[in-house]
């Protein structure tokens, strides 16, 4: 429990000496509860059990080959990697406009004035008083207020009131380490705001890009279709066709067509999806259009060293902010069982003219001083340290958990860049080999050589590999801009990059699963973090 502490300002030498004597007890006062140390690195080499090995190419739009390098920088505006200006005009725009990114930074800056608000403890308050008054005294029982016996007059008394709260046990000293772990969890989180909106937009325009690819494969097998229909009804009309034949292309038509209004729908969606990230409602136009081959893929990617992932992720960093403020509340539950300091102290003047404030024996001044010690309350504060130490021990498993998280992400987009690339190699081979069976299936049907149903079929198989070449070409794209988010997207790289405090050279791999007991003394080892099995 925190108190006013105040400190008053009083003439001879007995205030000076009480000031040294409480300036020397500040500083040599010690603040109780654990003392933060930054989280170690995971143990670890890699993020898979099996050696990564470059991806080889296809080809096609999105297809060429991707090597990983250990150790490499992610630059700080990664998207550009993909070479397209429409995307960096989007994201340019979105960063303007975003209301997520602005609220964030907002919150930012509230996190900051916190830190400061608090700082402010550190210091003696002043506080003017002055006040005029004006009195009638009664003079029936009571003798004169003033000594020329008048009953009637004004009373002027300004006065100055001096506090100070001497942080003796480092009550506050942990309460504004606790604020500025929060400030800076902030910062990380607005860090992760950035990175999510960035990363949102370049897959939603990859995702973009691969609707119209989709569309575009769809209305080609349509006309295709559609030739096929009239060509077989003119059949028909001369007697050369069955009408079973028509109704079976007829059919096969309607079931390609039904497909595309399904993928506008969803382009849609996806245009106005990319607009809001934009900071742009709906019924505005959508700022850029997107196609795949308005994009390059990336053939250098970034496979940082896992002992780096902890400080590049924003959400790890967050974390182990929030696991560094829950360890400074310990150290205020700590403090606020301890005892605490009042020291008070006034000065002034008073009289009845303005012209007799300033003289001799006109002036007055108190200074005193309070110890306090809360004797009972119920168990309260006992609680709120037993609550602060179990919150301490749910934000290092929190943070444990972030970890995990973080490496799990970077192996899954891994994989996926890897077996991407094999996709995508099939797909090309299917849709070359789908389209060749086509080609062979309508010259037979013109040789009479084989039914219209075979031609259907191929037909059909020749639409579904085009959708899937391009559906494959696209994760290529988004499983790549999938990467740089999970390593933490070089925002330490950018022109407003964010102190950065490298931990990871200081920490040691410590245990965590050895949390003392709730009416002992938390400790900052007990929740650093080991390497994740």
């Amino acid at each position: 429990m925190m108190t006013s502490r105040r400190l008053g300002l009083r003439r001879g030498p007995a205030p000076k000496k009480a000031l040294v004597a409480l300036a020397a007890l500040t500083l040599s006062g010690c603040a109780v509860g654990p003392d933060f140390v930054a989280s170690a690195s995971p143990n670890v080499d890699g993020y898979t059990p099996e050696r990564l090995v470059a991806t080889s190419g296809a080809a096609t739009q999105g297809g060429a080959s991707q090597r990983f390098v250990a150790g490499m920088d992610i630059p700080g505006e990664w998207w550009k990697l993909f070479h397209s200006r429409a995307l960096n005009r989007l994201i340019e725009t979105a960063l303007a406009n975003n209301h997520d990114l602005k609220a964030a930074e907002a919150g930012l800056k509230a996190a900051k004035e916190s830190v400061e608000a608090q700082k402010g403890f550190f210091y003696p308050t002043v506080v003017g008083a002055p006040n005029a008054s004006r009195q009638l005294q009664a003079t029936g029982t009571l003798a004169p207020t003033l000594n020329n016996n008048q009953s009637f007059f004004t009373l002027y008394t300004p006065q100055a009131t001096v506090s100070y709260s001497p942080d003796v046990f480092g009550l506050n000293r942990r309460a504004v380490e606790s604020l500025q772990a929060q400030a800076d969890m902030q910062k990380f989180q607005t860090e992760a705001t950035y990175l999510s909106l960035t990363s949102n937009i370049a897959v939603g325009a990859v995702q973009e890009a691969s609707y119209r690819g989709q569309i575009a494969a769809t209305k080609k097998a349509i006309r295709t279709m559609q030739d096929l229909l009239a060509i077989l009804r003119q059949e028909k009309a001369l007697g050369q066709a069955a009408e079973a034949d028509v109704a079976l292309q007829e059919a096969a038509l309607a079931q390609a067509e039904s497909a595309l209004p399904i993928l506008e729908k969803q382009l849609a969606q996806q245009r106005d999806l990319l607009t809001a990230l934009a900071g742009g409602l709906p019924s505005q136009p959508a700022p850029e259009s997107f196609e795949l081959s308005s994009l390059r893929l990336p053939e250098k990617l970034p496979v940082s060293l896992p002992a780096n992932l902890v400080w590049q992720r924003p959400d790890v960093r967050a974390a182990e902010e929030n696991l560094h403020s829950a360890q400074a509340q310990v150290g205020v539950a700590l403090a606020s069982r301890l005892p605490n300091f009042t020291l008070t102290a006034d000065a002034g003047s008073t009289a009845t003219t303005l012209s007799q404030l300033f003289i001799p024996g006109n002036n007055f001044w108190t200074f005193g001083g309070q110890l306090g010690q809360t004797l009972f309350d119920g168990g309260t504060l006992m609680h709120r340290e037993a609550a602060a130490q179990a919150s301490a021990v749910q934000a290092a498993e929190q943070y444990k958990s972030t970890v995990v998280n973080a490496m799990q992400n970077v192996a899954d987009s891994l994989r996926a860049i890897q077996n991407d690339a094999d996709a995508l190699k099939i797909a090309v081979s299917a849709e070359s080999a789908a389209a060749k069976s086509l080609k062979i299936a309508e010259g037979q049907r013109q040789l009479g050589m084989v039914s219209k149903a075979a031609v259907l079929l191929a037909e059909q198989a020749y639409l579904n590999a085009t959708v899937t070449r391009v559906q494959a070409e696209a994760m290529r794209y988004a499983d790549t801009a999938a990467l740089f988010q999970a390593l933490g997207g070089g925002w330490w790289n950018r022109p407003h990059e964010l102190d950065r405090v490298d931990s990871v050279a200081q920490a040691k791999p410590l245990d965590l699963d050895l949390y003392p007991g709730p009416r002992q003394a938390v400790k900052a080892e007990d929740y650093k973090i080991s390497a994740p099995h």
